[in-house]
């Protein structure tokens, strides 16, 4: 049970990260900071953006409550 429990915390990783890279840059990073960039708070996501942020939520809770699940039968 352990090991299938791994697995499946590996691949939703994986998914993670490849959703995560999928996303589009909300602002300019760093160079945003000084206020000139308004990308930040200009509104909601619309679309794909927006499908990319639900995954994203949903496979970071899956991939905390399975993390947890491991760490607590290991222990």
């Amino acid at each position: 049970m352990l090991t299938v429990l791994m697995v499946i915390d590996a691949i939703v990783s994986i998914a993670l990260i490849a959703v995560v890279l999928g996303q589009e840059p909300k602002s300019g990073g760093l160079g945003g900071m000084d206020g000139s960039s308004d990308a930040v708070f200009s509104g909601k996501a619309r679309g794909m953006d927006a499908l990319l942020a639900r995954i994203t939520v949903v496979l970071a809770i899956l991939f905390a409550l399975i993390t947890i699940v491991i760490a607590r039968m290991t222990i």
